[in-house]
């Protein structure tokens, strides 16, 4: 198409090869097809974004990250990985930029070496990878880094990842064996995204950090869906202050990740707003293709499809 927009997809991975041998057989990512593409970045990576369109990719690691090691591990690998995927961002300047991978055990660390990606790796912000160790990023003791990705003016992407194993034997044991993908995108990503989502509205992380953004992918893993209902209750308990619909549409943004469709756009076009919508294709456990072909269809004008493609990327992360 010789008018399209230009288009920018920002949640798009790799993996460290040192860092994912730290999980070994536990690795969601062990697929041989999978791994080679997560690890590729000059060839399959460019190749495939060229046939689909896509212009621009900003590159996270693959789940489960750092967020499931022990601290010491943690706070030694992100700075080893975020310094080889700017050296391979480096090869490939006019295609590739990248988000941090921050050892959120220790959130001093974690704000400092987020610091450090941004201002000397050139890095656009951070990706934490499902819960840490089980405990949910609202809780005070995280807050230095939400601090400090105000103070550079980087979003956080929350990104899930499997639950942990208490919440596997309570809610899904039954289905996994038949049913694996129950735990990921089916349904558990879902689940644990959208409830890190409702604790950080109501945490008041957003009252104390009012410049604080935050992005989720999936189209926002759910809350801009039951939005109006979240709001309508939650009103019964309020203490004072702004409701959980004002909180979640003014600092969470939404991206196309694995999500391509037209009624569940036009949703949260409507509760957001089209300036809280990126383009994303979750590359590579989603093809590239299908998503771009959807991204030049949707029944939008051509200045609210640009937006998308990515001039709200741009503005967001300052591209």
């Amino acid at each position: 198409m010789a008018d399209r927009p230009y288009v920018i997809a920002l949640e798009e991975h790799f993996q460290d090869p040192e860092l994912g041998a730290l999980y070994g057989p536990l690795d969601a990512n062990a697929a041989a097809h999978v791994r080679e593409r997560l690890e590729s970045f000059g060839g399959a990576r460019i190749k495939d974004m060229d046939d689909a369109g896509i212009d621009f990719q900003v590159i996270s690691h693959s789940a489960p990250s750092v967020q499931k090691l022990a601290t010491e591990s943690a706070i030694r690998m992100a700075p080893i990985v975020n310094d080889r995927l700017h050296t391979a961002i480096g090869a490939y300047p006019t295609r590739f930029a990248g988000f941090a991978t921050i050892p959120t055990q220790d959130p001093k660390a974690a704000a400092n070496e987020l610091e450090r990606a941004v201002t000397k790796l050139g890095f656009k912000g951070a990706m934490i990878r499902g819960l840490t160790n089980g405990r949910f990023h609202d809780e005070p003791f995280f807050w230095p880094i939400f601090e400090r990705a105000e103070a550079l003016d980087v979003p956080i992407y929350f990104h899930p990842a499997v639950p942990s194993q208490a919440v596997i034997d309570a809610y899904y044991k039954e289905y996994v064996e038949k049913y694996p993908i129950i735990l990921r995108a089916a349904w558990g990503f879902t689940v644990e995204t959208a409830t890190q989502g409702l604790r950080l509205v109501r945490s008041g992380v957003f009252d104390k950090h009012p410049k604080l953004k935050v992005l989720f992918g999936h189209l926002g893993e759910g809350p801009p869906f039951l939005q109006w209902r979240i709001n309508m209750t939650m009103e019964r308990d309020n203490k004072g202050g702004r409701g959980f619909r004002d909180v979640f549409s003014e600092h969470f943004y939404v991206t196309t990740s694995g999500f391509w469709s037209d009624p569940a756009l036009l949703l949260c076009v409507q509760e957001l707003g089209v300036e809280h919508i990126l383009f994303s294709v979750d590359w590579p456990f989603a093809p590239n293709k299908p998503a771009t072909e959807w991204l030049h269809r949707i029944p939008f004008s051509a200045d609210d499809r640009a937006r998308i493609a990515s001039g709200n990327a741009r503005r967001l992360l300052k591209l």
